[in-house]
């Protein structure tokens, strides 16, 4: 990988880079944190994504452009549940609104690496493996991992979607086994959370120790 740029072209060194994903409902954050507590730099492109779509956001003006009013609510944000239908619907408006924001993620989370203290660096990107490369040139992709029937127990518990709905979210991103494939290092997150801190702690100290 290609060091990330530095402000006004100054030496920076290179820190290593490491990709985490996960399915939905998988333990994505609470993994994020758990390296954050232990001085990793962390940056979340699923909170940049959310902070773009919020009202007034970067993002906003392109998507009612793209979509019109009937994906903006009322308050001005997205309306996360309808242009999650328009998505499903039409394969070609998942891909406008990716190219919408895509771009305006990659440039914040770079500028937000950049910024971050620490050893290494996490840069969380939930669609990692769906992106088909290993997004933002990250050196090692570190998978959270747990059996699909406990995603779907985490999704329907904390969000009250249907059990159909959580199926055809989960259908939509890429399988275990894809994730698994992929997985440079592995997260166990189907038992009980303390069991987290352990697996994080062996990583962070292999991590830190890498050139």
């Amino acid at each position: 990988m290609s060091p990330v740029a530095h402000p006004e072209g100054s030496a920076k060194p290179r820190r290593l880079l490491v990709g985490l994903t996960g399915g939905i409902g998988s333990g994505k954050s609470t993994v994020a944190d758990l390296f954050a507590a232990r001085g990793a730099a962390v940056v979340d492109t699923d909170a940049i994504a959310h902070e773009l779509t919020a009202a007034s956001g970067a993002a906003i003006p392109a998507i009612r452009a793209a979509f019109g009013d009937r994906a903006i609510r009322a308050d001005g944000a997205l309306d996360r549940d309808a242009m999650r239908e328009i998505a499903f619907a039409d394969p070609a408006a998942r891909r406008r609104l990716e190219a919408i924001l895509h771009p305006m993620i990659r440039t914040e989370s770079r500028r937000r690496l950049e910024a971050a203290p620490g050893p290494y660096a996490i840069l969380v990107v939930p669609l990692l493996v769906e992106s088909g490369d290993r997004a933002g040139g990250v050196d090692r992709i570190v998978v959270v991992d747990c059996p699909v029937e406990v995603q779907v127990e985490r999704v329907m518990r904390r969000s009250g979607l249907t059990r159909a709905r959580v199926d055809s979210i989960i259908a939509a991103q890429a399988s275990r086994a894809e994730r698994l494939a992929a997985a440079d290092d592995l997260v166990d997150n189907g038992g009980a959370p303390d069991a987290l801190a352990a697996q994080v702690d062996a990583l962070h100290r292999r991590y830190c120790a890498t050139p």
